[in-house]
């Protein structure tokens, strides 16, 4: 029986994939064509253009000929376009055109209808669809529910349909090689043969095993913001992916991909997840780090790396300033502070010329301060460089009778007095006309840098308004609230104003020092941006968050997180969200929380949950493999020949292995004792590095939001975690694995692993 399906299927599919062919040979047909005409029209177009330029009628008749030559052309490139991206699709189709099938019938209708669901849409004739996009409302039937009555949303509004059947293909190269009927959502056999596959060094697209809940993620159009609080290895990423390439389809023609935005944790990462979307038929999104898009802001500032924050040892105190920088708090205190600007304070330097002042910062001052008080920061400003350019405007004709400028007229050699002519071969009335004119020539230019600084308000002093804002805060928050002292305050600005002298700065400064500068020059954000995906949330302040969405202002907002993996921002994760209810409307915020990780086998799942003490939830899902190993060696041979013999196993299984270990210098220690040893690994030193094959040496605060076959934890010892602070850390470290995980110490094991069972492990 079974066979018998299988049989009839693989006729369906023979059809299909016969359709998909003859729309191929259509397609390049279309490119052929479009390529010949676009070549015809411009042979043609060289042979008919005559430049008419005698008279007014002549012009003209040759502009709307030039203009309408460009439209054909236009038109024949957005053809050549459109049948080479359609072919592009055809070809991915042509090898698996669908991976499910649902049966279902509608009220009123007289059958039952079957419809095939694949990466993209497929019809042979107008309105009759042979795979339907799985985007499309209809797919939606597919990820939501089981068999029998299933609500989903179309654009007319909510349509119940009664599933008959749901069944799920595994397609390669055109033949079926498996069929599973379902009554879940997604079947786990097919659920399971996805997850066994072997990893690799890009992220893949998950639109075969989407479950339930990433459905909801997916196509939520009403929050404007979405927050998912996700287990590692829950899907939140890939999920987010494929909502991206939801809402390019669902508001094709509306939404691009150069108006989405995704922030992620590091490059690495970026580099990862960087084909999922043209897998998808889309072009990516923009993708950046918070880091990346403060240091495209101040490109003459050096802002503090990942590695280094890392690293950093803060003191008791230090930690305190930070938490109060990172708040909402802050966030306020500087918008304050900034309103306060529309009053006094704002500090102003002189615009020199020929080295004198020529704008002086007390004029500037005056002229700033003389409007009335309704005037806001950046129409102060406005009117600020209207006044002076006016003034300066007026200042060329006394300049031009300056001595300076007198001896450069007559220093002027014919060429030059040719070039200020230009086009215009005029003779002049007199000798004084003549001076004049190149007297007005020569002050202009020399004005021009002038001009500029006014236009680029030069006579702000950002780092000094910053260093103004940080010795003013203590009269506007209340430091005793925060255990800060007034003199951990003074040093922390200290420092500030150091770092700033050495055009360094600390990502604790970076937010509240551009979002000063915006303040002050009034500016509004980027407006044509609609949605921002965070990924990692767990690892951002508040004050980075009320920033971004003042950045973004017409946004709407997906945040995702897993509270357990926050490894800069420790036990501030918890007040996220309440901080985050502040700044979005409740009514239009929701939460999805996953709790079902997939990534791992269970027995990993149930071994990385039980490093966590009161974490979030976890649920391994039913893939069985080996227990985790743990190995303490005596000294760092021991554990290194046990590192040794874990890779030549981990290779001989064709497994992709990554060692973690805690930071930048134990990973570089461990890369040399390696190669010494004549073992081939790549050492990952920085985010901008790329994803190599083979065996990777990586740091801990850049393995976030990957996935590994194997993982081995180097220095997993008492001296290098001990720290209870340390838990979440070691979780995202060990959760990073699919298939197989090994701890190795040297001396005394972490104390953070007593708290999982001995049974979930076996101890070399």
């Amino acid at each position: 029986m079974a066979e018998t399906i299988k049989q009839q299927e693989q006729a369906h599919l023979d059809v299909v994939i016969d359709k998909i062919k003859i729309a191929q040979t259509k397609s390049q047909e279309r490119i052929d064509q479009a390529e010949s005409d676009e070549s015809a029209i411009r042979k043609n177009f060289e042979n008919d253009l005559r430049l008419k330029t005698d008279s007014y009628e002549g012009m003209l008749e040759t502009a709307l000929s030039v203009r309408q030559q460009q439209q054909l052309l236009g038109e024949r490139q957005n053809s050549w376009k459109h049948a080479t991206n359609e072919l592009e699709t055809l070809h991915k189709m042509e090898k698996t055109p669908y991976f499910a099938r649902i049966d279902f019938h509608e009220a009123g209708e007289p059958k039952t209808e079957s419809i095939y669901i694949g990466l993209a849409s497929f019809s042979d004739e107008p309105d009759r669809f042979l795979v339907y996009d799985w985007r499309a409302p209809i797919s939606s039937v597919y990820y939501d529910g089981g068999l029998g009555d299933v609500t989903y949303l179309t654009p007319d509004g909510e349509q119940t349909v009664d599933v008959k059947l749901k069944r799920q293909f595994q397609i390669e190269d055109g033949t079926i090689k498996t069929v599973f009927d379902t009554e879940e959502a997604v079947g786990d056999q097919m659920l399971l043969d996805a997850l066994s596959e072997q990893s690799d060094t890009k992220m893949k697209s998950i639109v075969t095993t989407i479950q339930k809940e990433q459905n909801q993620i997916i196509r939520d159009t009403k929050s404007d913001l979405l927050f998912v609080q996700g287990a590692a290895g829950s899907g939140k990423t890939a999920a987010v992916l494929q909502r991206v390439a939801y809402l390019l389809y669902r508001y094709r023609g509306h939404l691009t991909s150069g108006q989405v935005v995704l922030f992620s944790p590091n490059q690495l990462f970026n580099d990862y997840i960087d084909q999922v979307l043209p897998e998808l038929g889309e072009q990516n999104m923009v993708q950046m780090t918070y880091y990346q898009y403060a240091g495209r802001r101040l490109p003459k500032m050096a802002i503090e790396t990942l590695a280094e924050r890392f690293s950093e040892d803060y003191g008791e105190a230090e930690k305190r300033i930070d938490a109060l920088k990172g708040s909402l708090t802050f966030f306020d205190a500087v918008s304050a502070y900034a309103n306060h600007l529309e009053k006094e304070d704002m500090i102003f330097k002189n615009i020199n010329f020929r080295g004198k002042p020529f704008f002086t910062k007390e004029k500037i001052h005056e002229i700033y301060y003389s409007f009335n008080e309704h005037y806001r920061l950046g129409n102060r400003l406005d009117g600020t460089r209207e006044q002076l350019i006016k003034m300066l405007n007026r200042r060329i004709s006394s300049e031009m009778r300056a001595k300076w400028v007198e001896e450069a007229v007559q220093d002027l050699s014919r060429e030059e007095m040719n070039q200020m002519k230009g086009d215009d071969p005029h003779e002049f009335e007199d000798g004084d006309k003549e001076f004049q004119f190149y007297a007005r020539k020569i002050v202009m230019k020399a004005f021009t840098p002038i001009r500029q600084a006014v236009v680029r308000n030069r006579f702000l002093s950002i780092n000094s308004q910053m260093v103004h804002m940080l010795r003013s805060m203590p009269a506007i928050v209340d430091l005793d609230k925060y255990g800060i002292s007034k003199a951990d305050w003074k040093a922390s600005v200290e420092r500030a104003v150091t770092d700033i002298k050495q055009r360094k700065m600390t990502l604790s400064n970076v937010s509240a020092y551009l979002y000063l500068y915006d303040k002050m020059t009034g500016k509004k954000g980027e407006k044509d941006i609609r949605y921002v995906f965070i990924d990692e949330i767990q690892d951002y302040t508040p004050f980075q968050l009320a920033y971004l969405k003042f950045s973004f202002p017409r946004a709407r907002f997906t945040l995702l997180g897993d509270l357990n993996q926050a490894i800069f921002t420790k036990e501030n994760s918890k007040t996220l969200l309440s901080e985050l209810s502040t700044m979005f409307d409740p009514e239009k915020t929701r939460v999805v929380q996953l709790t079902q990780s997939y990534r791992s086998t269970q027995q990993i799942t149930d071994f990385t949950r039980h490093i966590l003490v009161n974490g979030e939830a976890v649920t391994a899902f039913n893939r069985a493999g080996d227990l985790p190993t743990v190995f303490v060696g005596q000294d760092n041979a021991a554990t290194q020949a046990q590192l040794i013999s874990q890779l030549d196993a981990n290779n001989a299984a064709h497994e992709t292995t990554a060692i973690i270990g805690k930071s930048l210098a134990d990973c570089r220690e461990l890369a040399t004792q390696l190669s010494d040893a004549g073992v081939k690994t790549t050492l990952i030193q920085s985010e901008n590095q790329r994803l190599a094959p083979g065996v990777i040496i990586v740091p801990s605060f850049l393995a976030k939001g990957l996935e590994f076959d194997a993982v081995i934890v180097w220095g997993a010892s008492e001296a290098n975690y001990h720290d209870d602070g340390e838990r979440q850390l070691l979780y995202t470290i060990c959760s990073r694995a699919m298939h197989q995980l090994t701890v190795l110490a040297t001396g005394k094991l972490s104390p953070l692993f007593d708290t999982v069972p001995t049974d979930e492990y076996v101890k070399l």
